[in-house]
């Protein structure tokens, strides 16, 4: 495609030349002779392909309306020479001239028209004259008999408003826009309920001059409800100074610019721009090319499919079909289209906007963008689910464990309790009856010297000393059986091993002097508390005793000693149960503390295991070796509690 662009604002362009003009009245005929040898030096490239012929390269003549700036006909002559390309299947010429009013300086328009006339004079006249918008396709109309009136014509997205009630001629068709204006404001009192007024901006001249008649005329409906204020008359720095100024419950209709009315010519990019700095009140538009500049948004043109049509127009044309055969309807407005960023600062809702509203410009969410690490977050959070809700159970299983072996425990360590008690019977049954016979025996020697009238107040209270203090001591007894007896769960707290030593030994001292056993008691200076439970403590201990006694029955009685010893060394605390019995089988340490397992021929097999347990419970060990000079020693290791001084000291 090959192109020629000559305009009123002093700019030819041929591919990438730009040539500068005359200014005034005269300008564009002082390019005439320029334009023609353009003209003529690109039909002789043309000529000059193998391929192409002069006959062969359609020529195509572009009347515009607005000079570059005007951004609704910049986007689609742009597209529409890309899509006549496309479509047209052979090369085509198209020379674009702008014929509408730009401001108070310019040709007349029967200059333009000689102007066009005088460049084909000797050259092939074009095969199509295309005429976009309005004003284009009021100056083709008007000038039609002087302007090759044979030629087709084309008159490309032009608002049915230009056309009137004008029939088309035979060789004329055309591509039209309703806009539906009032449409457009029913709309944005959609999303605007309490709008009152409307600031139209379209510019000045008499586009502006044409665009205030008609629109006056279609909202005369609306000006029950709503003020409509015009810019027409207006110069470009009154506009930004009233925009930024309006009152409250206002709008502004971005329609077109051009210039203003001192003549001043804006391109709408700028114009838009300024307007959204300025504005303090939202600005609307038709036009889908006006999306991104600052507009919120509405029924917008879609002036791809305009250019698209037009194109299709152009070729059916050129191919050299019929004008009347090629009726388009006109094109209506299409989806609703919104800028997030204008709802958002103007602080309209969602809500408000219509059915299947497209709304462009919004940040991505955080799916959208992150997709790839929103997935992988949640796999890694679902896998850290099910390893936390596997621990969680696994924490609980123990815990459960825990509390069962704890209960296990409890239950054991009551049943081995009262299995000792019940070996100790006559002990305790001796131990009991030494206070309980002394009480007897004092209650009736003091009764006989009461009765022989012999008894001064000093013996009785000495006699009634020694019963209360024998009661004392039969209580003692009692209450160290029953404790030993109660059933009891762990209860940990500072617990003196001295104490533990000496209680321990008190229960079974009975026993002892019955076996004749002899007791020896080395005791550290040092203070041996712990964190323990004193009940649970005090049946390993009397169940090692009870162990190394049962060691000793062989034993001769002169070498039956046991030999109760702590050692503290740095943290830890070692309690030691030493007899001098026949010791440990040489095959027995592997099982020594192994349930059921005894070398006793009425034990059962637990005691060991049991001790073992209650020492583990309280973060302990137990271990036995045999002494070199005979018999075996038991040694406990408890770490000892940080807060000794809340119990006494030995």
């Amino acid at each position: 495609m090959y192109i020629i662009r000559i305009t009123q604002d002093n700019y030819l362009l041929v591919p990438i030349v730009s040539f500068v003009c005359t200014h005034g009245a005269g300008r564009k005929l002082a390019c005439l002779a320029l334009t023609g040898t353009l003209l003529a030096g690109t039909t002789s490239t043309g000529a000059a392909q193998p391929s192409e012929t002069a006959s062969e390269l359609r020529q195509v003549l572009v009347l515009q309306s607005f000079d570059r700036g005007n951004m609704t006909v910049d986007h689609l002559t742009s597209n529409f020479r890309v899509d006549l390309d496309q479509q047209a299947g052979r090369s085509v010429n198209v020379v674009e001239l702008v014929v509408g009013p730009t401001g108070f300086v310019g040709a007349s328009e029967q200059s333009t028209v000689e102007y066009i006339r005088s460049t084909y004079a000797n050259r092939r006249k074009p095969d199509l004259i295309v005429a976009f918008a309005g004003p284009a396709t009021v100056f083709a109309r008007k000038y039609h008999e002087q302007l090759f009136p044979e030629v087709p014509r084309l008159f490309a997205a032009v608002d049915v408003a230009y056309l009137g009630d004008a029939p088309l001629r035979d060789n004329e068709t055309a591509t039209t826009v309703d806009n539906s204006f009032p449409e457009h404001v029913n709309r944005i009192l959609q999303l605007l309920p309490d709008t009152k007024q409307v600031f139209m901006i379209m510019g000045a001249g008499p586009l502006g001059a044409f665009w205030h008649r008609e629109l006056e005329a279609q909202f005369k409906g609306l000006q029950n409800r709503l003020t409509f204020v015009w810019s027409d008359k207006l110069s470009y720095p009154e506009i930004l100074r009233q925009c930024a100024q309006l009152p409250r419950n206002s709008v502004i209709f971005y329609f077109t610019f051009g210039t203003d009315a001192l003549g001043g010519a804006y391109a709408d990019e700028r114009v838009l721009a300024d307007l959204h700095a300025a504005a303090n009140a939202p600005i609307f538009g038709v036009q889908s090319v006006y999306m991104g500049t600052g507009v919120v948004g509405g029924a917008m043109n879609s002036l791809d499919q305009l250019s698209r049509t037009a194109a299709d127009a152009a070729v059916r044309l050129l191919n050299g079909e019929p004008p009347s055969n090629i009726k388009v309807p006109p094109q209506t407005p299409g989806q609703a289209t919104f800028d997030w960023r204008e709802l958002q600062r103007w602080r309209i809702p969602e809500s408000r906007l219509p059915a299947n509203s497209a709304v462009l410009y919004r940040p991505p969410s955080l799916w959208l963008e992150y997709r790839a690490t929103v997935l992988t977050a949640l796999a890694v959070m679902a896998v850290q689910f099910l390893l936390i809700s596997g621990l969680l159970y696994e924490r609980r299983a123990r815990q459960r464990a825990e509390r069962e072996s704890r209960t296990n425990l409890a239950l054991a360590a009551d049943a081995s309790r009262r299995a000792t008690m019940s070996a100790l019977t006559n002990s305790i049954a001796h131990e009991l009856g030494q206070p309980l016979g002394s009480m007897i025996q004092n209650a009736h020697a003091l009764q006989l010297m009461v009765t022989a009238n012999r008894a001064s107040s000093d013996t009785i209270d000495e006699v009634l000393s020694e019963i209360r203090t024998q009661g004392l001591h039969a209580t003692q007894i009692i209450d160290r059986q029953r404790t030993m007896l109660r059933s009891h769960q762990l209860d940990k707290k500072p617990t003196d091993l001295h104490d533990v030593i000496r209680e321990s030994l008190a229960l079974v001292a009975h026993d002892m002097r019955a076996r004749e056993v002899e007791a020896t008691i080395n005791l550290s200076t040092e203070r041996s508390v712990v964190n323990g439970d004193q009940v649970l403590l005090q049946q390993v201990l009397v169940n090692l005793i009870m162990n190394a006694m049962d060691a000793m029955s062989e034993t001769l009685p002169e070498r039956r000693t046991l030999s109760v010893s702590t050692d503290v060394r740095g943290v830890d605390v070692h309690i030691s149960v030493r007899d001098t019995g026949t010791g440990l089988p040489a095959d027995f340490d592997s099982k020594l503390f192994t349930p059921f397992v005894t070398t006793k021929s009425d034990g059962m097999g637990i005691g060991l295991t049991i001790v073992q347990t209650i020492v583990a419970a309280h973060g302990g060990a137990i271990k036995a070796r045999n002494n070199p000079d005979g018999g075996a020693t038991f040694t406990v290791t408890l770490r000892r509690s940080e807060t000794p001084q809340a119990v006494g000291v030995a």
